[in-house]
C-alpha cells in the first residue's frame, strides 16, 4: 500500500515540475517575446513548487533518499539498526510537527486570497500537513520494520 502510494506522489512531484516548468518558460516568452508577462505566472510556479516539492519529500521518507546520518550508519555498520530506528522517529516527529503546524498555517491564511490567481492562500500551504501525515506515516512504518512493497 504505501509502496503505491510513495510512487504516486514520485509522479505528482514530476507532473508538478513539469507543469512548473511550462509555466516559467511561458513567463519568459511573454516578457521577452511579447514584452508582456502574464500576472499569474510567478504565483502559480511558486505554488507548484510548493506542493511537488513537499510530496517528493514525503516519497524520500519512503524510499530512503532523505538527508540523514548516512555517515553514522556507515561507521556502525551491522550495528546501525538501533541508530535507524531513531532517526526514523525523529522524522516522525518532525512529520508530526509539520502535519499540525501545517494544519494551524492553512487554518490561519484560509481568508487570505493570492490576487493574480484569486484562490485561498491555504490551497498553496496545503501539501504541508498532507505531506507531514505521509512522513509521519512512512517513518514510523520503518521503525516499525513494517515498510512492505
Amino acid at each position: 500500500m504505501t509502496a503505491w502510494l510513495s510512487r504516486w506522489l514520485v509522479r505528482l512531484g514530476a507532473i508538478g515540475l513539469v507543469a512548473m516548468t511550462a509555466i516559467v518558460a511561458w513567463q519568459v516568452f511573454g516578457r521577452f517575446v511579447l514584452s508582456a508577462s502574464p500576472s499569474w505566472t510567478e504565483q502559480a510556479a511558486l505554488m507548484l513548487m510548493i506542493w511537488y516539492v513537499m510530496f517528493a519529500s514525503a516519497a524520500g521518507i519512503h524510499e530512503r533518499f532523505h538527508i540523514r546520518i548516512a555517515l553514522l550508519e556507515e561507521l556502525l555498520g551491522d550495528r546501525a539498526g538501533p541508530v535507524r530506528r531513531i532517526v526514523s522517529l525523529i522524522v516522525a516527529a518532525l512529520g508530526l510537527v509539520l502535519a499540525i503546524y501545517g494544519v494551524q498555517l492553512c487554518i490561519s491564511v484560509r481568508g487570505n486570497v493570492i490576487p493574480s490567481l484569486g484562490l485561498s492562500r491555504a490551497v498553496a500551504y496545503f501539501p504541508l500537513p498532507v505531506s507531514g501525515a505521509l512522513m509521519t506515516w512512512f517513518a514510523l512504518e520503518q521503525t516499525l520494520g513494517r515498510e512492505k512493497d
